[in-house]
């Protein structure tokens, strides 16, 4: 299969401007536009996209490639009956979301989220003698091990963390000290000062975290998302926050994104919300266009597809 006509849809400039990812893709073989309109669409092969339209089927396209690494808003089983393509683009963000992570942890640690509010209010103020603390010699559980939670471990080792894990195959991951299957998931989250969640949104992980989950959390534990709001009950982790039965959570990812303004989740001292961004990176329209570039080879060659979902 060879795509002559590559369509690049406005709507990746959620992430970056569209007219870099076209420019990096002018010499990759097929004509590169930029699209936003249905007669714009109609004329393309194949298309690069962040969102998902019903005009995509409409366009009986060949092939489309979600900037994302998550391709859960994409109708599957249509897809697959009309023959589209789907790739997205996991495996790219792993030092971006694995340096967030860090930071994330870094921050609770040395308080530091403390002391940015305290400059807002232009307030002097040491901390508590016992609230700070370093992530040497602290424990870290990472809930999926692919290329984020393998890069959140290396990170938290590099620290000084003791990491653990868990992975649907439990086989050895580098800095990873045990790895759990899933249903030891009570066991393995309940001696950790921190657990990130690293999973894709299924039919598996969707509210993986609740009410008896968040429980068997220790009550100095901080709990990080950077995986899709529906892998936590939003409103069992509020009510936790809020009894103090846990220490803290850093939230990249939400339930209803943008978060919305009543949220309690906003005004937590002993949150952190950052606005979808763990993956941000000046260089993710380049590393789509890798993807991309590997894809068209591949179709070119009728070979199968890297990161192909449907």
């Amino acid at each position: 299969m060879t795509i002559s006509r590559l369509g690049v849809h406005t709507s990746v400039e959620e992430l970056f401007p569209p007219a870099v990812l076209r420019d990096a893709l002018t010499d990759a073989g097929p004509t590169v536009r930029i699209v936003e309109t249905d007669d714009e669409l109609a004329a393309c092969d194949a298309l690069v996209t962040f969102d998902y339209e019903e005009s995509f089927l409409q366009a009986d396209l060949a092939w489309i490639h979600s900037i994302l690494a998550g391709v859960d808003h994409f109708p599957f089983d249509a897809l697959a009956e009309q023959g589209t393509l789907l790739t997205n683009s996991a495996g790219i963000h792993g030092d971006s979301v694995g340096e967030t992570v860090a930071g994330y942890m870094l921050m609770f640690a040395r308080g530091l989220h403390t002391q940015r509010t305290n400059q807002l209010h232009q307030e002097w103020a040491y901390p508590p003698w016992d609230a700070a603390f370093t992530l040497d010699g602290e424990s870290l559980c990472v809930i999926g091990l692919g290329t984020l939670g393998r890069a959140i471990a290396m990170r938290a080792d590099a620290l000084g963390m003791d990491v653990t894990g868990i992975k649907r195959t439990p086989m050895p991951i580098d800095h990873v000290e045990t790895v759990y299957p899933p249903d030891d998931l009570h066991e393995a989250v309940a001696e950790a000062r921190f657990v990130a969640l690293a999973v894709p949104l299924t039919d598996r992980t969707t509210g993986l975290i609740g009410e008896s989950e968040l429980r068997m959390l220790r009550d100095d534990a901080y709990l990080i998302n950077v995986a899709r709001g529906g892998v936590i009950e939003q409103s069992a982790l509020v009510d936790a926050l809020e009894s103090a039965s846990l220490a803290g959570a850093a939230l990249d990812v939400f339930e209803t994104e943008p978060l919305p303004d009543e949220s309690p989740l906003w005004g937590m001292d002993n949150v952190i919300v950052t606005s979808h961004a763990a993956a941000a990176n000046r260089e993710y329209y380049r590393r789509v266009a890798v993807l991309v570039r590997e894809n068209l080879r591949r179709l070119d060659a009728n070979e199968s597809l890297t990161n192909q979902v449907v």
